[in-house]
């Protein structure tokens, strides 16, 4: 597996697949956990190389000195090393999650160096943008005729009050359909490093007015894609997300959840491909 250091000397790795025409995509994931649970986003592969890096800490990435380095804003720079490692002058990105927070800061911070920005089921934390309990629960209560529903959305509305925290249980909140296979995604999409996803968003990670307003000029194309029933990123919060990009487009996936191209690959893939090509 190919890897390269990171500013600090962190060796870090990254995963190649495909081999699409033109220029890679990076794709940084959510979590922050192990980017094997991309995949080839659901045969994205097939028309561009994809290049998915392992955070710190995660997948095949080395555990950092400074543990403080974990903090989102201080991951920007890794994805430059990357570019930089690549020797591309701009980098088509792709942001998944938690991720997307990633994504943004790096495009505030280095625009110059973006062609495209795809913002896929977005953490929009980075933005400012808040989700309420409320938003989640009016989206589970779409999936009310699914057998899971009574006890998945019992434990949503614990989380969201503040008095449970069962969150294997509202698992099937994230997948448009709850069937074996997304069930496997599901488990391989856990985070492992609990360190690294909790200093993710450490105080001082995300400085949203100064990233709104770094945006306001931003001039490459952005792609903000959401799920129908994605609690963990609400179409409303989304085209919230698109409202502070000048060239946005919003798509939201029908009978998609967290992991769009796990319900409906090729409706994910065709909308994501036409707008990296």
């Amino acid at each position: 597996m190919p890897t390269f250091f990171a500013p600090d000397g962190t060796r870090l790795a990254y995963h190649v697949r495909g081999d699409g025409d033109g220029d890679p995509a990076v794709c940084i994931p959510g979590g922050p956990a192990d980017s094997c649970y991309l995949g080839d986003l659901g045969g994205l592969s097939a028309h561009r190389r994809l290049i998915a890096l392992d955070l710190r800490g995660t997948g095949r990435s080395a555990i950092p000195e400074d543990t403080s380095s974990y903090r989102c804003d201080r991951l920007v720079e890794d994805v430059e090393a990357l570019r930089s490692h690549l020797g591309l002058p701009r980098i088509d990105l792709l942001g998944h999650s938690a991720g997307a927070n990633l994504a943004t800061q790096y495009a505030a911070r280095h625009p110059e160096n973006v062609g495209r920005l795809a913002l896929i089921a977005p953490g929009t934390r980075a933005l400012g943008i808040a989700i309420t309990g409320e938003m989640r629960r009016e989206l589970a209560r779409l999936r009310r005729n699914e057998p899971w529903f009574p006890a998945a959305f019992a434990a949503l509305e614990a989380i969201t009050e503040g008095t449970g925290s069962d969150w294997e249980a509202i698992n099937p909140f994230f997948c448009g359909r709850w069937d074996a296979a997304a069930q496997q995604h599901q488990a391989a999409s856990r985070p492992g490093n609990e360190e690294a996803v909790a200093l993710f968003a450490a105080e001082g990670a995300f400085t949203p007015d100064a990233t709104r307003a770094a945006l306001a000029g931003f001039g490459a194309p952005v792609l903000l894609l959401a799920g129908e029933f994605d609690v963990n990123s609400p179409p409303r919060s989304v085209a919230e997300a698109a409202a502070l990009f000048p060239d946005a487009a919003l798509a939201v996936q029908p009978g998609a959840g967290h992991y769009p191209w796990i319900d409906d690959a090729d409706r994910f893939v065709a909308t994501v491909a036409a707008f990296l090509k």
